[in-house]
């Protein structure tokens, strides 16, 4: 199948190229700025499939709004009709297309064109009216809100906010090309006129205090919950802005004479995780706690186990070591400790279910008797 993407240069066009070039059955033609009008025919008359992003946002003058989101439409839907091709076509347009301002009647003159396409000749036509689109690849101070106050975050750049409580609808660029590559393959349906699934709306003062949590979260160690929904989304983009030199940075290191503690990564609700070594015969805890837990996993070394009962005595040990995968879990209320019983240096990854509080730690000394 042979898809035609108009504006390929651009951010939107960007993903889903990225996107369809790994499908194996996909041949993506592209149009942007540089192409010719007989590239465009060309390429037009090629495609099994149009998907038409090309268009213009911020012009220098309102003409460039009609000639790019009404004048190249046009043309795209007579040379379907000279050559009374039925290809159909997905056409990004705005939410702005239903408002009385020049860029929301350029859209809606585009979206006349293929409706009358459509009406004339029988082509399936499906019109995207786009939120804000953010994600990987969009430009500051152009695409999005999102996309700049993404790049002054990670560029220790100011913000400018005039109302804090401005409500921002946003849709993310990965839902955007999943939406357009089901709707080709034919497992969305959908209306002629339709809109992004989800859409998120968020007020422009949070989305500048999520971002700088985000920046934060390197000295802090506390990451919030970035695995769904809005938070994932925006804390991609906000990565996305990082330059190579930012890939990387230094988290907190304890040392004694019986190895090292390392933290890597808090969260507000699902815990802590760090790292431990230990030197062969070192043991580490002697303690119990009643409400924390804490999951370990030997990675290099092996190490013996003990656990005491802090009111029965009952006692259970066992050994485990770097070449054999195995959680040990510490149970509130029996006490515990490790020794690496090992040759070499031990290394071990630790979860405790909660950010370790100095006020309140939950840690009571109590060495095992066995």
């Amino acid at each position: 199948m042979k898809i035609l993407v108009t504006g390929s240069n651009g951010f939107i066009a960007k993903n889903l190229t990225q996107f369809l070039s790994e499908k194996s059955e996909i041949e993506v033609l592209k149009f942007n700025r540089e192409s010719s009008s007989e590239e465009l025919e060309q390429s037009v008359l090629a495609a099994d499939w149009i998907v038409h992003l090309a268009g213009v946002n911020r012009p220098l003058n309102e003409q460039e709004f009609v000639d790019g989101n009404v004048t190249l439409t046009q043309k795209i839907a007579d040379i379907l009709r000279q050559a009374e091709k039925q290809t159909p076509i997905i056409l990004s347009s705005s939410i702005q297309a239903d408002r009385d301002n020049a860029y929301g009647q350029s859209k809606l003159g585009g979206e006349q064109a293929l409706v009358e396409l459509q009406q004339q000749q029988g082509n399936q036509v499906y019109v995207c009216r786009l939120a804000n689109v953010f994600g990987k690849w969009s430009r500051p101070n152009y695409n999005s809100a999102v996309a700049t106050f993404c790049y002054n975050t990670a560029n220790d750049l100011p913000i400018q906010i005039h109302d804090e409580k401005a409500v921002i609808r946003l849709v993310y660029v990965d839902d955007v090309v999943e939406s357009f590559w089901h709707i080709i393959q034919g497992e969305l349906q959908v209306e002629q006129l339709f809109s992004i699934e989800p859409e998120y709306q968020i007020t422009v003062g949070e989305l500048a205090r999520t971002l700088q949590d985000f920046k934060k979260s390197r000295n802090t160690l506390i990451t919030g919950p970035v695995g769904t929904g809005l938070t994932r989304a925006l804390y991609s983009t906000y990565l996305s802005f990082l330059k190579p030199e930012q890939f990387d940075y230094s988290v907190p290191k304890y040392g004694d004479q019986r190895g090292v503690f390392v933290e890597m990564l808090k969260t507000p609700d699902a815990g802590q995780f760090s790292y431990f070594t230990a030197h062969p015969g070192i043991t580490r805890g002697g303690h119990y706690h009643h409400t924390k837990t804490e999951k370990f996993l030997v990675i290099k070394g092996k190490a013996l186990f003990k656990f005491q009962h802090v009111v029965t005595g009952e006692f259970y040990k066992l050994e485990t070591c770097g070449s054999e995968p195995r959680i040990v879990e510490t149970v509130p209320g029996w006490t515990h400790d490790i020794t690496n019983i090992g040759n070499e240096e031990m290394v071990v990854m630790l979860w405790a279910n909660e950010i370790f509080d100095r006020e309140k730690p939950d840690t009571y000394a109590m060495s095992l008797t066995n």
